[in-house]
Protein backbone atom coordinates (compact mmCIF):
# COMPACT_ATOMS: atom_id res chain seq x y z
CA UNK A 1 0.00 0.00 0.00
CA UNK A 2 1.19 3.55 -1.29
CA UNK A 3 -0.82 6.58 0.13
CA UNK A 4 -0.90 10.02 -1.05
CA UNK A 5 -1.05 12.72 1.08
CA UNK A 6 -1.67 16.93 0.48
CA UNK A 7 -3.19 19.34 2.18
CA UNK A 8 -3.96 23.50 1.93
CA UNK A 9 -1.71 25.17 4.34
CA UNK A 10 -4.91 24.77 7.16
CA UNK A 11 -4.36 21.22 6.74
CA UNK A 12 -0.82 21.34 6.94
CA UNK A 13 -0.43 20.41 10.73
CA UNK A 14 -2.80 17.38 10.62
CA UNK A 15 -1.17 15.86 7.32
CA UNK A 16 2.31 16.09 9.18
CA UNK A 17 0.81 14.36 12.44
CA UNK A 18 -0.60 11.46 9.40
CA UNK A 19 2.83 11.19 8.02
CA UNK A 20 4.69 10.51 11.31
CA UNK A 21 1.65 7.96 11.67
CA UNK A 22 2.28 6.04 8.42
CA UNK A 23 6.09 6.46 8.95
CA UNK A 24 6.04 4.76 12.71
CA UNK A 25 3.57 1.80 10.94
CA UNK A 26 5.69 1.60 7.74
CA UNK A 27 3.13 2.55 5.22
CA UNK A 28 4.73 4.30 2.05
CA UNK A 29 3.50 7.86 1.30
CA UNK A 30 4.14 10.56 -1.58
CA UNK A 31 3.76 14.28 -0.11
CA UNK A 32 2.49 16.51 -2.40
CA UNK A 33 2.18 19.51 -0.18
CA UNK A 34 1.62 21.47 1.49
CA UNK A 35 4.84 21.83 2.88
CA UNK A 36 4.56 24.60 5.51
CA UNK A 37 1.33 26.67 6.20
CA UNK A 38 2.06 29.33 2.99
CA UNK A 39 -1.91 29.93 1.67
CA UNK A 40 -2.17 27.48 -0.99
CA UNK A 41 -5.27 26.64 -3.24
CA UNK A 42 -7.11 23.22 -1.65
CA UNK A 43 -8.27 22.28 -5.01
CA UNK A 44 -4.74 22.22 -6.87
CA UNK A 45 -3.68 19.99 -3.62
CA UNK A 46 -6.22 17.57 -4.29
CA UNK A 47 -5.80 17.38 -7.62
CA UNK A 48 -2.31 16.24 -7.14
CA UNK A 49 -2.85 14.05 -4.66
CA UNK A 50 -5.68 12.17 -6.73
CA UNK A 51 -4.14 11.90 -9.86
CA UNK A 52 -1.27 9.88 -8.21
CA UNK A 53 -4.45 7.58 -6.89
CA UNK A 54 -5.69 7.56 -11.08
CA UNK A 55 -2.67 6.47 -12.34
CA UNK A 56 -2.08 4.15 -10.42
CA UNK A 57 1.06 5.23 -8.43
CA UNK A 58 -1.18 5.39 -4.90
CA UNK A 59 -3.40 3.20 -3.59
CA UNK A 60 -4.98 5.79 -1.51
CA UNK A 61 -5.18 9.26 -1.26
CA UNK A 62 -5.30 11.40 2.34
CA UNK A 63 -6.56 14.92 1.99
CA UNK A 64 -6.19 18.23 4.73
CA UNK A 65 -7.82 21.23 4.50
CA UNK A 66 -9.43 23.34 7.18
CA UNK A 67 -13.11 21.72 7.30
CA UNK A 68 -12.16 18.40 4.81
CA UNK A 69 -15.11 19.98 2.88
CA UNK A 70 -13.66 21.99 0.50
CA UNK A 71 -10.33 19.48 -0.36
CA UNK A 72 -13.18 16.38 -0.80
CA UNK A 73 -15.28 18.33 -3.29
CA UNK A 74 -12.04 19.16 -5.28
CA UNK A 75 -10.78 15.21 -5.22
CA UNK A 76 -14.94 14.20 -6.54
CA UNK A 77 -14.29 16.41 -9.23
CA UNK A 78 -11.90 14.27 -10.27
CA UNK A 79 -12.44 11.13 -12.55
CA UNK A 80 -11.89 8.12 -10.95
CA UNK A 81 -11.82 9.13 -7.32
CA UNK A 82 -14.42 8.66 -4.57
CA UNK A 83 -13.44 11.04 -1.98
CA UNK A 84 -15.58 11.12 1.62
CA UNK A 85 -14.86 12.99 3.90
CA UNK A 86 -15.32 11.93 7.90
CA UNK A 87 -15.38 13.00 11.30
CA UNK A 88 -16.08 9.56 13.09
CA UNK A 89 -15.53 5.66 12.89
CA UNK A 90 -18.70 4.69 11.59
CA UNK A 91 -18.49 6.36 8.50
CA UNK A 92 -14.79 5.99 7.47
CA UNK A 93 -15.74 2.65 7.76
CA UNK A 94 -18.33 2.05 5.73
CA UNK A 95 -17.09 4.70 3.01
CA UNK A 96 -14.59 1.87 2.40
CA UNK A 97 -16.96 -1.23 3.07
CA UNK A 98 -19.57 0.37 1.03
CA UNK A 99 -18.47 2.72 -1.63
CA UNK A 100 -14.90 2.01 -1.83
CA UNK A 101 -14.17 5.30 -1.08
CA UNK A 102 -10.31 5.89 -2.37
CA UNK A 103 -9.41 9.23 -0.98
CA UNK A 104 -10.21 10.27 2.92
CA UNK A 105 -10.36 13.88 3.55
CA UNK A 106 -10.06 15.37 7.34
CA UNK A 107 -10.78 18.98 8.67
CA UNK A 108 -7.72 20.19 10.75
CA UNK A 109 -9.66 22.85 12.34
CA UNK A 110 -12.92 20.29 13.04
CA UNK A 111 -11.17 17.61 14.18
CA UNK A 112 -8.58 16.45 17.06
CA UNK A 113 -4.96 14.38 15.84
CA UNK A 114 -5.92 11.40 17.88
CA UNK A 115 -9.21 11.16 16.36
CA UNK A 116 -8.14 11.96 12.66
CA UNK A 117 -5.24 9.48 13.11
CA UNK A 118 -7.54 6.61 14.10
CA UNK A 119 -10.17 7.31 11.24
CA UNK A 120 -6.43 6.73 9.05
CA UNK A 121 -6.33 3.16 10.26
CA UNK A 122 -9.53 1.94 9.71
CA UNK A 123 -9.64 3.86 6.40
CA UNK A 124 -6.70 2.46 5.33
CA UNK A 125 -7.07 -0.71 6.95
CA UNK A 126 -10.99 -1.98 5.81
CA UNK A 127 -11.93 -3.32 2.29
CA UNK A 128 -14.49 -2.74 -0.05
CA UNK A 129 -17.09 -5.88 0.55
CA UNK A 130 -18.30 -5.79 -3.44
CA UNK A 131 -20.94 -7.92 -4.18
CA UNK A 132 -24.12 -5.52 -3.59
CA UNK A 133 -22.58 -2.44 -3.21
CA UNK A 134 -20.20 -3.29 -6.35
CA UNK A 135 -23.32 -1.91 -8.85
CA UNK A 136 -23.65 1.25 -6.71
CA UNK A 137 -19.85 1.97 -7.40
CA UNK A 138 -20.37 1.21 -10.86
CA UNK A 139 -23.12 3.84 -11.28
CA UNK A 140 -20.77 6.65 -9.62
CA UNK A 141 -18.10 5.76 -12.42
CA UNK A 142 -21.02 6.21 -14.90
CA UNK A 143 -22.32 9.53 -13.34
CA UNK A 144 -18.28 11.02 -14.51
CA UNK A 145 -19.37 9.83 -18.27
CA UNK A 146 -22.58 12.34 -18.39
Amino acid sequence: MKIALGSDHAGFPLKEAIKAHLEAQGIPYTDVGAYDTTSVDYPYQAKKACDLVVAGDCDKALLCCGTGIGISMAANKIKGIRAACCTDYFSAKFTRMHNDANALCLGARVIGEGAALELVDVFLHTEFEGGRHQRRVDQLSELENL
